[in-house]
């Protein structure tokens, strides 16, 4: 059976990667390895900075799991330099409790760990369920996320690439089907928030309402919201190939410096 190594951004305890995990056990053996806290909106981190400790725990379910007090890309960059030692066939990431659509990838620490798969040479999935509140429907995400891993050990994915999964947060039964999707444009509605702390002293939040989008034809945020899980396939190469050709020419007319 293949080994399919399970990891989050919501941290170790998250109804979410227990899903998931449980999922996954009905097509191969599955490794847990996921942050101890949330890294929700983290980013692509690595910590170079101080000493990462693991360590081992029991789910809910009574499954044992390795987790660390470093980032989701942490658990994956650990396991890929030995920490696991059964050879790994495919990283899943999830299932995230909020979508990662359209430009969501930049900050997402669930993609970050795919990413890291990517990097280092192994397939990544990203699994995220769309709505940040109210009653999660983790079956609808984990059955898609089963068929999307079962694919991608059948047929393979490119080099340096991942694929970005968005499930609507609806029943299973009420699914309409799964979509192959470009990334959508994100629209965020950020405010800045100032308070005091007792001491007159001033901070700040970075607040306001949860991201909307344009529904694009095509993009994950239109299949998402029509009620479809969103498959965005997506490449560690992100230069801009347009653009070369501009750029060049910028550059030659520029007044040449000395040294």
């Amino acid at each position: 059976m293949p080994h399919i190594l399970v990891t989050n951004d919501d941290g170790v305890e998250s109804p979410g990667l227990l899903a998931l995990a449980q999922a996954l056990r009905t097509i191969g053996d599955v490794t847990v390895f996921a942050p101890n806290r949330n890294w929700s909106a983290a980013g692509h981190n690595k910590t170079m900075h101080k000493p990462l400790r693991v360590w081992s725990v029991s789910l809910e379910d009574g499954s044992q799991a390795m987790t660390t007090d470093g980032a989701p890309s942490d658990c994956v960059a650990l396991a890929r330099l030995g920490l696991v030692k059964k050879p790994v066939d495919i990283v899943v990431s999830g299932i995230n409790n909020g979508p990662n659509l359209g430009y969501d990838v930049t900050y997402s620490g669930t993609v970050a760990a795919a990413m890291e798969a990517a990097i280092n040479g192994w397939p990544g999935i990203a699994v995220s369920s769309d709505d940040y509140e109210g009653p999660r429907h983790w079956d609808t995400a984990a059955t898609a996320a089963v068929e999307i891993t079962r694919q991608a050990l059948k047929f393979g994915v490119p080099e340096n690439s991942l694929l970005n999964l968005n499930a609507p947060n609806i029943p299973l039964a009420e699914l309409r089907g799964i979509r192959v999707t470009r990334l959508g444009n994100r629209v965020y509605r950020d405010v800045l928030v100032e308070r005091s702390d007792p001491r007159g002293v001033p901070y700040y939040w970075i607040g306001g309402d949860p991201p909307g989008g344009q529904l694009d034809e095509g993009t994950d945020l239109e299949a998402v919201s029509q009620g479809y899980v969103s498959v965005t396939p997506l490449h560690m190469d992100m230069t801009f190939r347009p653009l070369l050709e501009t750029v060049r020419g910028w550059l030659s007319q520029a007044e040449p410096r000395a040294g």
